[in-house]
């Protein structure tokens, strides 16, 4: 299933180092609107789709990352990673003014609280199986006994929520947390964005990603709701031009994904 239909115009931006891009520069009003604080708070939830810290450097890196240096080399202003561990407590972030521009699933949930960009990615969401449980199909899941761990409050939550009819919901606040279930036996089956189910699955032998996918996830770029329109116009723009040019798809190979594309042009 598709996830649609709460895109507000607005908002994003890009990546590819070494290019410029052909938006122009912001108007001082609109660079005000944009960076309040001289710098462009950039947030995003610690996770494969967005950005993780290097095991080597310990730098961040990732789809976030990219995309959020790039728009604030545009705005010319410092890039600034405002990193959560889960989706509460960015969409209290969006409340509390902690960030500028955030890279987040578009759900209605946080719509209520940020405006959108169209989305600059799709994600296909879908189930990890672990080693030892016996389900090969995705509608082998929803049955009696089966715990199925989920990010709380993600678009998989969400969308389980309303569709699970048998099976369990296990619920964490980060997707350290997530990852944790599969190493101590706490799920049968792990849920969340594809490009996740695969990292788990190179670090537990025997678990498998099912085929098919259960929903496709629209990610943007968002403001929070009540910042000036003309932040919001200027991401829009900038997240058209960044998919039409290939910055996003070029972003998306950098960070080795896989189970997402780029989403189409608005």
């Amino acid at each position: 299933m598709r996830v649609h239909d709460w895109l507000i115009a607005g908002v994003v931006g890009l990546f590819i180092s070494g290019c410029a891009g052909t938006q122009t520069a912001p108007s001082p009003e609109t660079k005000a609107a944009l960076a309040p604080t001289g710098k462009l708070r950039v947030a995003f939830i610690t996770a494969v789709i967005y950005g993780m810290k290097d095991s080597a450097t310990g730098e961040l890196k990732g789809v976030a990352v990219d995309l959020g240096k790039e728009l604030a080399r545009r705005v010319g202003v410092p890039f600034d990673p405002v990193v959560y561990t889960g989706n509460p407590v960015l969409i209290g972030g969006a409340k509390s003014g902690e960030w500028d521009v955030a890279l987040t699933g578009i759900v209605p949930e946080r719509a209520a609280v940020m405006d959108f960009s169209a989305p600059y990615m799709e994600l296909e969401h879908g189930y990890l199986v672990l080693a030892g449980v016996s389900i090969a199909t995705v509608s082998d899941v929803d049955k009696p006994g089966v715990r199925v761990g989920v990010l709380e409050r993600s678009g998989t939550d969400i969308h389980l929520s309303r569709t699970l009819k048998n099976a369990t919901l296990v619920r964490t606040k980060s997707v350290a947390e997530l990852f944790a279930l599969a190493e101590v036996g706490k799920a049968d089956v792990i849920s969340i964005g594809k490009p996740g189910l695969f990292a788990i699955a190179a670090k537990q032998p025997g678990s498998r990603v099912l085929d098919g996918r259960i929903l496709v996830e629209p990610i943007g770029m968002s403001v929070p709701k009540g910042r000036d329109a003309a932040a919001a116009l200027y991401i829009g723009k900038f997240v058209e031009e960044a998919k039409a040019d290939g910055l996003v798809r070029s972003a998306i190979e950098r960070a080795g994904l896989r189970g997402v594309v780029v989403a189409p042009l608005k």
